[in-house]
């Protein structure tokens, strides 16, 4: 990757951030935690690793992406804008009546949505079987799913996995969001999922672990799992609320919407940071 490359990357990430926040200050709810935490995974899927036309989202031959954590909807919503799947200015209907922005992905309504979220726990089980489904089509697409890490103490999920590991998906890449909270707070005293990797890799999936701020370490783990002579499982080290200060580490911003003063302050932090970087 170039550091021209990686620059526009970073630049995208602080777009979709601000969007995260424009989105979820207009409905005055939401979950902006997460989708925080992702924001970078989503920016590098969509400006870098799939392949997937806005012109054409309906595409046969398109990648496939499916929101496991539906709940972190307002930061793919905010990749997809910037992509060109919808125009940005819908950020700010996110959850209003009569919307195609609702508060969990709809596949029927979103331009660019694979699939209908929000339950958590089944939407590995539906990219599973999108990838079964593509070896029996003879479609050469990937699949892709983005999990929480609080997420997986759902036992379908681990369902999905014997699934995939039996079919053999080698075209299944799931992305574990390891941010380390969960509504209720820490994950490992909620209920420990860990040591994530070490159980992946007993239920026949090829592993790796990055920093899911690092556009590099994405792009060496998605090299990774386009070689897996499997299904392929990245954990994402991630900051839950990455970019705003005050919601950085903190659990009560799972799924909360920041009031006036605090939207001011997250875009204040954000337009500097996006400043900075499009300085560099």
């Amino acid at each position: 990757m170039t550091a021209a490359e990686k620059k526009q990357l970073a630049v995208t990430a602080c777009k979709v951030r601000l969007g995260i926040i424009e989105g979820t200050h207009a409905a005055k709810a939401g979950h902006p935690g997460g989708s925080l935490s992702a924001a970078d995974l989503f920016t590098y899927l969509y400006f870098k690793e799939l392949n997937v036309d806005p012109a054409n989202p309906k595409d046969e031959n398109r990648d496939r992406f499916v929101l496991s954590k539906g709940h972190t909807a307002p930061g793919l919503y905010a990749a997809l804008a910037l992509r060109g799947f919808f125009p940005v200015e819908d950020l700010l209907t996110l959850r209003h009546i009569g919307s195609h922005l609702q508060g969990h992905p709809n596949m029927n309504s979103t331009p660019g949505v694979d699939m209908s979220t929000g339950s958590l726990g089944q939407g590995v089980s539906a990219a599973a079987g999108m990838a079964l489904a593509a070896k029996y089509q003879g479609n050469h697409c990937r699949v892709y799913t983005l999990l929480g890490d609080g997420e997986i103490q759902e036992g379908q999920v681990w369902e999905a996995f014997m699934f995939a590991h039996h079919y053999n998906l080698d075209n299944l890449c799931v992305i574990i969001d390891n941010n380390g909270l969960q509504i209720d707070g820490n994950v490992a005293d909620v209920m420990s999922p860990y040591p994530i990797d070490e159980k992946l890799r007993a239920f026949g999936f090829e592993v790796t672990q990055i920093d899911g701020h690092s556009f590099d370490e994405m792009e060496t783990a998605f090299a990774q799992a386009r070689q897996a002579k499997g299904p392929f499982a990245i954990i994402m080290k991630t900051v839950k609320g990455k970019g705003v200060s005050y919601m950085e580490h903190n659990a009560s911003w799972h799924g909360k919407a920041p009031n006036d003063d605090e939207y001011q302050v997250a875009m204040d932090e954000l337009r500097a940071h996006l400043a900075e970087v499009e300085g560099m």
